[in-house]
């Protein structure tokens, strides 16, 4: 059914409320995220982008992405905030500026998407219009993962993590699995195809397809077990962020850790999370020596996450690292991926010292090197992923592929009861389906979850809780399409699309 023509003229138009409406629906997109997952909330918004562009020159279609991004990001990042005003000592009103600046930046990754689309690649055309739409928003996106080391948070297929669709994923990774839901998000609001019965029949028929080819591909095995399954200990220890670093608890925390742990039966993994040992490592590797040493008399491997420093020519270099208690190859992992202002401060001879928020505890990290091996324990390869580094589709598949397992060590205390961790992990889900394996989730605060190599959470910890998670995971090999040729083929089909769409954009122009 068709909106009423007033409406229609509103929403297509130039003007205000069409922009209003972009920035609603932008926030409506939130909804279809974790921990709502009203996926259809997305696809609806998807839709109101697309059709809020049909009527509209560049410079509008530019204001009108923007209000949509902006509408996304405030509704669905707004948790940052937390973290600059509770453990930035921001004041509400320079915290709420500094996340609305944020907000306000990356909403114009949008704008620039909606402003390219109008200019050269918006055509005529209900099938061709929507498969060009679609391949732009994936563009976007892959766009938004790269520059200024990227913001890869808010995918639109994240919404699809539990749905049918889900099942494109290891054949595309999460950005093909967006495409296909805004093609089809569009497809479906093109209100022009309603008086073609012969068309709207063959839309119809082409979005079940895509639904139940994406439920037959959720039937398929990509990868099988590998040996047998290991057991884990993964360690919650709830500790508050504004003690982390303090001096005078650290040792109550390493105790913590050392209690928790043995308490429990032995497994043949024993994860703590992120900098759960907060000295560095030449100051506390007797500790971990120490405590993997006893685990080792039990037929356990430690892994922990710690800082790591590295003395060198230009000075003394500090990383995020993960390790494997004990000597041996492959034992050690530094992140890549670090956290702008959380792990690094750009323009650091400008900020630093300004604000409390730019000169936080461990924020001068150095970025690991980038031919890393996975980590070998219990005679297994495992993909190791600290914190953000889970929320890059093809630098976590780079390392799943030489992997059995996949781990992800976190501490999302900064952002408190906020929905940002559930969203974190809600990623983490999609990355196990993306390389159907097994995924270990160990954080300080939780979410600490098993995760199955289909994304479903197996058993987990709830947030705020001491606790310790013993589970089973099983070790995988084989690999699937995305982690064989990761977002290449993709890249190719976005390309030849928008190509398609400029050459018959001129077509239409000539006539």
């Amino acid at each position: 059914m068709s909106l009423p023509t007033a409406l229609q003229a509103r929403l297509r138009g130039p003007g205000l409320i069409g922009h209003v409406i972009a920035l609603l629906a932008g926030a409506l997109s939130t909804l279809s995220f974790a921990p709502y997952n009203l996926w259809p909330l997305g696809m609806l918004s998807a839709a109101l982008l697309y059709q809020g562009l049909q009527q509209v020159n560049g410079k509008q279609a530019a204001l009108r992405g923007g209000a949509w991004g902006l509408g996304l990001f405030v509704s669905g990042v707004s948790w940052i905030y937390i973290s600059i005003h509770l453990h930035g000592n921001a004041s509400p009103l320079l915290a709420g500026i500094l996340t609305g600046g944020l907000e306000l930046i990356l909403s114009l990754f949008f704008a620039l998407m909606a402003w390219v689309w109008v200019r050269f690649f918006r055509i005529h055309s209900p099938w061709l219009g929507s498969l060009g739409f679609a391949a732009i928003w994936v563009a976007q996106e892959v766009f938004r993962s790269w520059f200024l080391t990227g913001f890869p948070w808010l995918y639109h297929g994240y919404a699809h993590t539990q749905t049918w669709l889900s099942g494109w994923a290891p054949i595309g990774g999460v950005w093909m699995l967006g495409g296909i839901s805004v093609f089809i998000a569009c497809l479906l609001s093109e209100w022009r195809l309603v008086r073609r019965p012969l068309q709207a029949g063959l839309a119809v028929a082409l979005v079940a397809a895509l639904w139940l080819a994406g439920y037959g591909l959720k039937q398929v095995d990509w990868t099988h077990s590998k040996g047998k399954p290991l057991s884990v200990n993964l360690v919650q220890a709830n500790i508050e962020q504004s003690r982390k670093w303090d001096p005078d608890y650290i040792t109550h925390t390493l105790s913590l850790y050392r209690d928790l742990t043995y308490a429990q039966p032995a497994t043949d993994l024993v994860v703590w999370p992120e900098t759960a040992v907060p000295v560095l490592q030449s100051q506390s590797q007797y500790f971990v020596d120490g405590i993997a040493a006893n685990l080792a008399e039990r037929g356990s491997t430690l892994i922990t996450g710690i800082p790591v420093d590295d003395m060198q020519p230009d000075g003394m270099k500090i990383y995020n690292g993960i390790m494997v208690g004990g000597s041996g190859p492959q034992s050690e992992y530094l992140k890549q991926k670090l956290v702008p202002f959380g792990e690094y401060v750009p323009l650091e001879d400008l900020l630093r010292g300004l604000i409390d928020f730019f000169n936080l505890p461990m924020s001068s990290f150095s970025r690991g090197p980038a031919d890393q091996q996975p980590l070998r324990a219990a005679g297994y390869n495992l993909a190791p992923l600290i914190c953000y580094e889970a929320v890059y589709p093809d630098f976590a598949a780079k390392l799943a592929a030489k992997s059995d397992l996949l781990i992800t060590i976190s501490n999302d205390s900064w952002f408190g009861s906020s929905i940002g961790p559930l969203q974190h992990l809600q990623m983490a889900q999609m990355r196990a389906i993306e390389s159907q394996r097994w995924m270990i989730r160990a954080t300080n605060n939780g979410v600490t979850a098993l995760i199955d190599q289909y994304g479903q959470i197996r058993t987990r910890i709830p947030q705020f809780q001491q606790e310790v998670l013993i589970g089973e995971v099983q070790p995988m090999q084989g690999l699937t399409p995305y982690l064989r040729w990761r977002s290449a083929p993709l890249g190719l089909l976005v390309v030849l699309t928008l190509l398609v769409c400029v050459l018959q954009r001129r077509r239409q122009h000539t006539r």
